[in-house]
C-alpha cells in the first residue's frame, strides 16, 4: 500500500531547508575540475577517522566489491555537535540522496554536510521495498550480537568506530547512530526492519559537501555486502563478502563557492520557558546600603 500523506516537516521558500540545487550542482565533478588533497582506504572489518575542512567535498566510494559503510560525523572543534540521524530522517527522509542534508544535534541543529552526488540516486524503491543509504537502522554492535548469539565479536561497526575515533580524544560514548552508506533496507509487512544485499558496485560513490569543519569516521561493516545473514538460522561468517572502501577529499576553487558561508547554529535564544527570578537582590541591596 502506498502513502500520499504529506511530510510532517516541510520547507518554506527561502528557509534553510530550501536547498539551492544549482549551487550544489556546480560543486560536482561534472561541472569542473577539483583538486584531490587527500585519500584514504578504510580496511575491511575496520574503521577509520578523517577530517574535512568546511567548503571541501568528500567522496565515499566502492573500490573493490560491494560493501556497506557505517558513517559518523562530528563538528571538528566541538564533538558535542554531531550528526543527528533521527532529525535528519524527519527533515529529509529515511534513505538519503542528492540534495539531502545531514543535520546536527541540539542545541546546534544545522546542516553539517549536504549530499551533492550519488551514483545510486536512481535506485529508487525495489520490488521488495528496499532503498539505499539508510537512516532507519543503526550500526551493528557487540552487545546485541552477544544477546542474539551468546558469543563475543570485537569487530562490529560500533567497535570499529570506537577504535577509529580514540586517536582524536573521543570515546565509545561519542559514537552515535549512523548513516548506513550503500546499505539497502526497508520495513516489511510486519513493520520490521530488513536488510538486503548491497546494490553498489566498484566505482559507485556518495559525495558530500562539508558545510562546517568535520571529523568523520566510518566502519566497513563486518557483514560486507549483507548478502549473508548475520543472525538467524542461516547465519554464517560473511567474510568473503567483505571489502575495503575508499575516501577522497577535494578542494574547490573559491569562485565555485561564491555566495556560500558555513551555516550558523539554530538561532533559538529562548530559555525553554524558564523565567528570571522576580526578586532583584542586587537592587534591594543597593537601596538598603545607600
Amino acid at each position: 500500500m502506498s502513502s500520499k500523506v504529506p511530510a510532517a516537516y516541510q520547507a518554506t521558500q527561502g528557509s534553510i531547508l530550501d536547498v539551492d540545487q544549482a549551487f550544489y550542482d556546480r560543486l560536482t565533478q561534472a561541472h569542473g575540475e577539483r583538486r584531490l588533497v587527500e585519500s584514504h582506504v578504510v580496511p575491511l572489518r575496520d574503521g577509520l577517522a578523517w577530517t574535512v575542512p568546511a567548503g571541501h567535498v568528500f567522496r565515499v566510494k566502492v573500490i573493490e566489491g560491494s560493501q556497506v559503510g557505517d558513517f559518523n560525523m562530528w563538528n571538528l572543534h566541538n564533538p558535542r555537535e554531531r550528526m543527528w540521524a533521527s532529525r535528519t530522517r524527519q527533515l529529509q527522509r529515511a534513505h538519503v540522496s542528492t540534495y539531502d542534508r545531514l543535520w546536527s544535534t541540539l542545541p546546534y541543529l544545522r546542516p553539517m554536510a549536504t549530499i551533492i552526488d550519488d551514483t545510486l540516486a536512481d535506485y529508487g524503491v525495489d520490488d521488495e521495498g528496499g532503498r539505499v543509504h539508510d537512516l532507519l537502522g543503526t550500526r551493528c554492535d557487540p552487545y546485541v550480537n552477544r544477546l542474539l548469539t551468546g558469543e563475543d565479536f570485537d569487530f562490529h561497526c560500533h567497535s570499529n568506530l570506537v577504535r577509529a575515533v580514540e586517536p582524536w580524544g573521543l570515546t565509545e560514548f561519542d559514537v552515535h547512530d549512523v548513516l548506513n552508506i550503500f546499505q539497502c533496507t526497508g520495513l516489511n509487512d510486519d513493520d520490521q526492519y530488513f536488510m538486503k544485499a548491497c546494490p553498489a558496485r566498484k566505482g559507485d560513490y556518495l559525495e558530500f559537501f562539508a558545510e562546517i569543519d568535520l571529523l568523520c569516521a566510518m566502519s566497513c561493516c563486518p557483514g560486507g555486502d549483507l548478502s549473508v545473514d548475520l543472525w538467524g538460522p542461516d547465519a554464517r561468517d560473511p567474510l568473503e563478502t567483505c571489502h575495503p572502501l575508499g575516501v577522497e577529499i577535494y578542494a574547490l576553487d573559491e569562485a565555485r563557492l561564491a555566495g556560500w558561508r558555513s551555516p550558523e547554529p539554530a538561532p533559538y535564544r529562548g530559555r525553554h520557558g524558564r523565567r528570571a527570578p522576580d526578586t532583584d537582590w542586587t537592587e534591594i541591596k543597593r537601596q538598603r546600603c545607600c
